[in-house]
Order: C-alpha cells, then sequence, then structure tokens
C-alpha cells in the first residue's frame, strides 16, 4: 500500500523533476532501508538513477558487518554504494557534521543533484520537540523542510508525510543505540513524547500540524513583504516593530554562518531602530555598518588595506590618487572639474583621514568626526574622503568642505588653483 501511496506523493509533488542521479544516504536501519526499497521500485516512474551513501560511525562491534551487508546488497540491486568511516571524537554534532561533508563531496564528484534522506513523520515531530525544549525562535519551530539547497543540489525528505507505523517489515540492521538514553533526541523518543501521548494520543501529529503551521505563517509574511527594502532605513523604520523584527530575522537566513544569540539579535535590532551612524562587530568575523540611509551586514575583509595612505603633490604636477585627479597650478580639460584655492610655495599632501584631525570653518576649527555626524557622512565616506593639506593644515576635504584658509587664498598674489578630476572606477 505505502508504495502506491509513496510514488502517487513523489509525482504530485515533483521533488524528483530535475533530477536525474540521485544519492540515497543508507545507515542500514528500518527508516533508510525502506525508502531505498520505495525508491528502487519507483526509479522507472520517477526517471532516476540511484546510488547509496553509507556511513559507518565505528561505535557498534556489528558496524563493519552492516557496511559489508550493504556493499553485497548494493551489488545485488546493481547500484554504487559509497562509504566512508567516521574518526575522531565521536559527538552527534561531529557524526552529522561528517555525514553530510561526505554527502556532499560525493554528490560533487559524482554528479548527483539529489541527496535523499529517510526522515518521516515521527522524526518530525521529535524535532518540532527537541527545538522547543532548547528555546529555539518561533521561525525554527517549523521543523524540516521537505526540499532545501545543499552542496550542488537539493536535499529531499520524501518520507515526511509517513508515520514509521505506516513502514512495511522488511530486511534491516536494528542499531542497539536507538535504546539508549544518553541524547536528548533518544529521550525524546523513548521517554517524552510516549508519556505526553498518554495524556493527549495524537500528540505527535500536534506537533506536526504546529510545525506546519509556523511555515506556512513564514511563507506568507515573506511573500507580502518580499518587495520591500529592507537595506534601506527609511523602509525599515516605517515598519511596525513587529515587522521590524520579522525582517530582520528574514534578511539574517543570508548569513548561515552567523547564528546570533537572542541578545545579539537584540543589540542589533535596536541598533537600527536608534542609531543614526554606527559600526558594530558581530561574531565570526561579521559586522553591522549603519549610516543615515542604508545598512548591511558584511564579512569583516582580512584583506591588507593596498590603498597608499598620503602621497605628496609638487607645484605644475599632476598625479592620481583616491580616485581623483589632482593638478597642481594647470588648468585640467573636461566636465566637473573641482577648484581649490591653494598657496604654489609649498607641496600639497593628498590623504585620508586621521584621528584627531580638525578644519577652520567660519571662524572656529571644528573636529572631523563632529563634521561628519553634523553633515551625515556615512562610514563609507568618511573613510574614502579625501583631504587636501598644505602646511599641516586641512584646506578642503572633497566633495565635504573647504577651509577658511583656502578662502583667504583667493586674493593672494601667490595663490593658484588646484585643480580635481574624478576619475571613474
Amino acid at each position: 500500500m505505502i508504495k502506491q501511496e509513496f510514488l502517487k506523493k513523489m509525482q504530485e509533488k515533483k521533488y524528483f523533476q530535475d533530477h536525474r542521479k540521485v544519492l540515497v544516504a543508507v545507515s542500514g536501519g528500518l527508516d533508510s532501508m525502506t525508502l531505498l526499497q520505495l525508491l528502487i521500485v519507483s526509479q522507472k516512474e520517477l526517471a532516476i538513477e540511484l546510488a547509496i551513501a553509507h556511513v559507518n560511525h565505528k561505535q557498534r562491534p556489528e558496524s563493519d558487518q552492516e557496511e559489508k551487508a550493504l556493499v553485497k546488497i548494493a551489488e545485488q540491486l546493481g547500484v554504487k554504494i559509497f562509504t566512508s568511516s567516521f574518526s575522531g571524537n565521536f559527538s552527534e554534532n561531529a557524526a552529522r557534521q561528517f555525514r553530510y561533508d561526505f554527502f556532499g563531496k560525493v554528490m560533487q564528484e559524482g554528479h548527483y543533484t539529489a541527496l535523499v534522506t529517510a526522515h518521516h513523520a515521527d522524526d518530525q515531530a521529535e524535532t518540532v520537540f527537541m527545538r522547543l525544549l532548547r528555546g529555539a525562535r518561533l521561525r525554527h519551530l517549523s521543523g524540516m523542510k521537505a526540499v532545501q539547497p545543499f552542496a550542488c543540489g537539493e536535499l529531499i525528505r520524501p518520507l515526511l508525510t509517513f508515520h514509521k507505523s505506516d513502514f512495511p517489515d522488511i530486511q534491516y540492521f536494528e542499531d542497539s543505540s536507538n535504546f539508549q538514553n544518553d541524547y536528548l533526541r533518544n529521550r525524546i523518543r523513548n521517554l517524552y513524547l510516549p508519556d505526553l501521548e498518554k495524556e493527549n494520543p495524537q500528540f505527535k501529529d500536534s506537533l506536526r500540524y504546529l510545525g506546519k503551521e509556523i511555515e506556512d505563517w513564514q511563507t506568507a509574511l515573506s511573500h507580502l513583504t518580499r518587495d520591500l527594502d529592507i537595506e534601506n532605513v527609511q523602509v525599515f523604520h516605517q515598519q511596525i516593530p513587529q515587522v521590524q523584527r520579522f525582517l530582520l530575522q528574514n534578511y539574517l537566513e543570508n548569513f548561515p554562518g552567523l547564528n546570533l544569540s537572542k541578545q545579539q539579535f537584540e543589540e542589533v535590532l535596536n541598533i537600527l531602530r536608534t542609531k543614526a551612524n554606527y559600526q558594530h562587530t558581530l561574531k565570526k568575523d561579521y559586522e553591522l555598518v549603519k549610516d543615515y540611509q542604508r545598512f548591511e551586514i558584511k564579512k569583516i575583509s582580512r584583506k591588507p588595506d593596498l590603498k597608499m595612505d598620503s602621497i605628496l603633490l609638487e607645484f605644475e604636477n599632476l598625479i592620481e590618487f583616491g580616485h581623483y585627479r589632482f593638478s597642481f597650478g594647470i588648468p585640467l580639460s573636461g566636465e566637473n572639474i573641482q577648484k581649490i584655492f591653494v598657496s604654489r610655495e609649498t607641496s600639497l599632501t593628498l590623504r585620508f583621514r586621521k584621528e584627531g584631525d580638525s578644519i577652520l570653518l567660519n571662524g572656529h576649527h571644528k573636529k572631523l568626526r563632529r563634521l561628519f555626524i553634523d553633515k551625515k557622512v556615512s562610514f563609507e565616506e568618511r573613510n574614502s574622503s579625501v583631504i587636501v593639506e598644505q602646511n599641516h593644515q586641512i584646506l578642503a576635504i572633497l566633495n565635504i568642505a573647504v577651509s577658511d584658509l583656502s578662502k583667504a587664498l583667493k586674493s593672494d598674489i601667490m595663490s593658484t588653483v588646484l585643480y580635481i578630476q574624478k576619475i571613474d572606477g
């Protein structure tokens, strides 16, 4: 019965429509052996070529014999099998990471576009309950997805709507560690859920339905907010607090290696709501950069800064610096030429800003830091602004301010003009 239902489900969902070479993760237990059998009998209708991937965790005396038996079964079925053995300090997380790294490698090298695992409805209920126990955010209570990107293709879980009780009585290898309650998932499966089912026999289904409702809620909100430019500060501030929270959570999904704690998430949310111009280092080499118009989270670049910090320009010379062309006393041809009055008697220094810089404006010295804040200059512009200096005094900050000193030189007989032209790139 399950064979017909399985095939019908696969054809309805079209899980394998874009896949020809399919890798099946097989441990040897009832779940994965059932999955393998269902795919074997359906592969003609699904038009797929199967291969098996098996990881020997080396944690039980019988592990090696089970691996040999699986190799023999694969030969009998005429299916390729790829095996690997775990080494190192064993833990659930380490073993899982090893498995999926191995699966991804096999997919890359063998040009398989889909990895299929045997997670079923009971596993889904356990996953939702485990995440609930661990205090996961609401969006993560949606459980496992039937299809998601993985390695060079997709990870497909075709049994998520089938219960273990639906599986036929077939040959499989019993993993004795499944009955040991050293791990949380085993305690959930063997102790917690059976007790809760005494109160509500449909408790597992309730957990699955909860996960599905949360997934639908997530999909609906994502659809409704899909056209919002979340990195636009004005757009972000226009939303009610609840939508801001959702948008930020969605935005963080673009950075799977970040994994902010709840406290760190609230800190970022507060920065976006209250800070005007801000740069904040996050964990794992990420940073939040926010100015008056936009914000973004990005990886901190570890590449050395190869740009020249400063350069000297002599009278009647021409040089390029900081995406600009500078000509000291000789007019430049072209459009949008900036002009700054300077003295012809001493050389000019072109440089980027330094801590403590100040400029004379309207008869008063003003710190560049304060000037940038008042003019709402973004972090990117601050770091790339070119300063024109003469006699250790700032004459101008390109596109931001011109000092009183430069203006005074306009009528000086010993003055000349510094011509400036923007260079594309």
